[in-house]
């Protein structure tokens, strides 16, 4: 049943935020499967049903007709390390002028998803109204990869892009770091690590309820522990599987959990989102308090009534197209900055 109301109570018994109406009809209409938890005994099922099932649009659905210029790049990953795969995406006709870049990590509990099913969204939401290139890593998944693995994969490829920016159409001091998800976790240590490395510095970071902290002590954690379609016990199964026995590890580095960093100073300016339904709602509370007590920017939104993922099983809904119109205008406002004259502020 959707839980729409006070009324229900997880097995912890502690009350749980109302789920939107809409929101609630949505999840209701989810089967059984795809609402059970992922554990350490499901998950080599899970990731081979997501395999087979998640969409893969080919290069040609993606330039859906002409409107697009989609190209899959292979390009050097971390020493030692396989090519990593950049899915390049931009709106046709734009030849001559760099274009401002988004560098996306797709979502999936860092244990599913690929680089090309976040595309078709992107491309119609923010690449072809915004004049954006967009890039979309695919990174290694865990366990066969595990920390630092898939970051470095991210990383290898952010420098790719940066140091080729003429030859791929991009503007190298307008590239826009973001990710869903594990994704936006995946963004989150991006930014701090490239700042440590003196690496390529984004502009900004688009966090969308991102996967930030492994030791799964929230009080959103517990409270919304076995409801929704991602959990306490599906988020330790994914934490688990990239971090193997150094979950919870008192030394575990901020690249590894970004919630685990003490210093978020002279990052770019973020936007973070999560539901007020959602395990991973206080963890990104928490990450944005940081970010303005270190004195950085970040524009904070908690969707009230919503759960992880909500925008991609109700697309329609009404909380999810006020959702998708507040991330579309701070991308513009943060790119209009950028090009205006004097200092960014």
């Amino acid at each position: 049943m959707g839980r729409t109301g006070q009324e229900d109570q997880p097995p912890s018994g502690m009350p749980v935020p109302p789920i939107d109406p809409e929101l609630a009809v949505a999840l209701d209409a989810l089967d059984e499967e795809a609402r059970a938890p992922i554990t350490p005994g499901n998950l080599a099922a899970r990731q081979e049903r997501d395999a087979a099932s998640r969409p893969r649009p080919t290069v040609e659905d993606l330039g859906d007709g002409g409107r697009f210029e989609v190209t899959e790049l292979r390009v050097p990953g971390p020493l030692g390390a396989p090519d990593v795969t950049l899915v390049s995406a931009r709106p046709s006709g734009l030849a001559g002028r760099p274009l401002p870049l988004l560098y996306y990590m797709h979502g999936g509990g860092m244990v599913m998803g690929n680089a090309w099913s976040v595309l078709p969204r992107i491309l119609r939401e923010w690449a072809l109204p915004l004049e954006l290139a967009v890039l979309s890593v695919e990174y290694r998944l865990a366990p066969r990869a595990r920390y630092p693995e898939p970051l470095e994969d991210c990383y290898a490829g952010l420098l790719w892009a940066a140091g080729h920016a003429a030859e791929i159409g991009v503007d190298a001091d307008r590239i826009v770091i973001g990710g869903k998800s594990a994704g936006g976790g995946l963004a989150a240590a991006l930014a701090l690590l490239t700042r440590d490395r003196g690496g390529p510095a984004p502009l900004g970071q688009l966090l969308l309820c991102p996967m930030l902290d492994d030791r799964g002590a929230t009080f959103s954690g517990r409270q919304m522990a076995g409801l929704g379609v991602w959990d306490l016990t599906s988020d330790t199964t994914a934490w688990q599987a990239l971090l193997g026995d150094r979950q919870g590890a008192a030394d575990l580095p901020p690249y590894a959990a970004p919630a685990r960093a003490t210093d978020l100073s002279g990052l770019p300016p973020a936007f973070i989102e999560v539901g007020s339904a959602e395990i991973h709602r206080d963890e990104d509370v928490a990450y944005a308090n940081a970010l303005w007590q270190a004195g950085g920017q970040a524009e904070l939104h908690v969707w009230p009534g919503a759960y992880h993922g909500f925008d991609g099983l109700a697309p329609e809904a009404a909380l999810t197209r006020a959702a998708r119109e507040t991330r579309t205008r701070w991308l513009i406002r943060l790119l209009t900055r950028s090009t205006a004259p004097g200092p960014r502020l």
